[in-house]
């Protein structure tokens, strides 16, 4: 794929991303821009500048970045939850839809979270949900597309389960009335679907 082709692709796909945001029950917390302004000033620069480092070692960290969001909000709401482990393997990661999630996504997501503990004054303050939004939104703009403000004060899930992923997430088999009524529980059109897909 074109770098062209895949910047439109990944700007269509964090259009649609932020409003599925603004959809999910995650978002009824009080979210905010400002939110870590007291608590972890400088989260932002933090979280954009190690995905600038990682675009620059895997340019695919991108687009796996990208997929990584949106099968997290897409199941439990923007909550972190895809990216817990749970000892007997029965988490969302470790699904059918799951199993393909990028390694270099899930590796930029955790230096990001391991570079904001690693300031006295943010350790353990930020949620993971947050810096994976944030990730999200700067990937859309380190590859040319637009920066956008994105709220936050997500709080991380603590559940996470195989189970929840097949019924949340659209299968291999599914047809058109089935993609269509996934997406349109989420509050997305068929547009978006078809956008979302890479297609």
């Amino acid at each position: 794929m074109g770098i062209k082709k895949y910047r439109i692709l990944v700007l269509l796909f964090s259009v649609l991303l932020s409003l599925l945001i603004v959809e999910t029950p995650t978002a009824a917390a009080q979210l905010s821009q400002n939110y870590y302004a007291g608590i972890c000033p400088n989260v932002e620069s933090v979280v954009r500048g190690v995905v600038s480092q990682r675009l620059q070692q895997s340019f695919a960290a991108g687009a796996g970045t990208l997929r990584l969001f949106f099968h997290d909000c897409f199941v439990r709401g923007c909550d972190a939850s895809v990216l817990i482990a749970n000892p007997n393997g029965d988490d969302e990661g470790h699904s059918g839809a799951d199993l393909s999630l990028s390694a270099d996504a899930i590796d930029l997501i955790n230096k990001a979270k391991a570079a904001v503990d690693g300031d006295p004054q943010c350790t353990n303050r930020v949620s993971c949900a947050d810096i994976l939004a944030m990730a999200a939104r700067d990937v859309v703009s380190l590859v040319g597309g637009p920066f956008y403000p994105v709220e936050l004060g997500r709080l991380d899930g603590k559940v996470s389960t195989r189970a929840i992923v097949k019924y949340s997430l659209p299968g291999p088999t599914f047809n058109l009335d089935q993609l269509n009524s996934l997406f349109a529980a989420n509050g997305l059109t068929q547009t978006d679907m078809i956008a979302l897909s890479g297609r």
